[in-house]
């Protein structure tokens, strides 16, 4: 119990954060459980679906910079944000609800610690007090920065009629982007010390992700 406790801990920081942050307009909170919910349950399912499909396709049997690279940036960090920019493209952009670009910023994170959840449920209880501890301070909040960054895009793109699609996919690829690339520093083990590129993209993520907050809160539809 206390393990679970552990794991879930940091998901439920910082979605109050966000909604905390979410100053102007507060969203339906039947929407964001579902939203948490379809993160956490149908998000997984396409990843691990996606995840199939690319060990059929790409045999990756060999440790190498090049096959390290590709597991990064396609097999995980594509197939897992992929997942999750799915659900906020085709359900919560969709609702009325969603009426200010802070509001990208609102659902895509309420996704993504939706997905965080279960997979964070998964590595504590297999890795115990150690792993919730770690993870609290890196992977958690690394979902939550590629989902701000995403969520940044996919709000400017629900109020851009010339340029919804280039917006919502610069979403989906920067948090693709961010999200390989803290990956990557962290599966080769031949490099001594390189796994600090890791942390170094987390922290450049995290300050990214507060200039996004910061810019969709001083142009809210609703500030007055």
């Amino acid at each position: 119990m206390n393990l679970l406790l552990l794991a879930v801990a940091p998901i439920f920081m910082i979605i109050l954060y966000i909604y905390y942050k979410d100053k102007y307009e507060k969203e339906p909170k039947k929407l964001l459980l579902y939203s948490f919910l379809l993160g956490s349950v149908v998000s997984v399912i396409i990843t691990l679906v996606l995840y199939y499909i690319y060990e059929a396709v790409l045999p990756l049997g060999h440790d190498t910079i090049f096959q390290n690279f590709i597991k990064a940036f396609f097999v995980v960090g594509l197939s897992e944000e992929f997942s999750k920019y799915v659900i906020v493209r085709y359900y919560a952009q969709t609702k009325k609800a969603f009426n200010e670009p802070f509001d990208g910023i609102v659902y895509a994170v309420m996704v993504s610690m939706g997905f965080a959840a279960t997979e964070n449920i998964i590595y504590v209880l297999q890795g115990g007090y150690t792993t919730a501890l770690l993870r609290a301070f890196t992977a958690v909040p690394a979902h939550a920065s590629f989902a701000v960054l995403m969520g940044y895009f996919m709000g400017k793109a629900k109020f851009s009629k010339q340029h919804k699609t280039r917006y919502n996919l610069m979403g989906l690829f920067l948090a693709t982007l961010f999200h390989g690339s803290y990956d990557f520093f962290l599966f080769i083990k031949s490099i001594p010390g390189i796994w600090i590129g890791a942390f170094v993209s987390l922290i450049i993520g995290i300050v990214l992700s507060q200039k996004a907050i910061k810019s969709h809160q001083n142009n809210s539809n609703f500030k007055t």
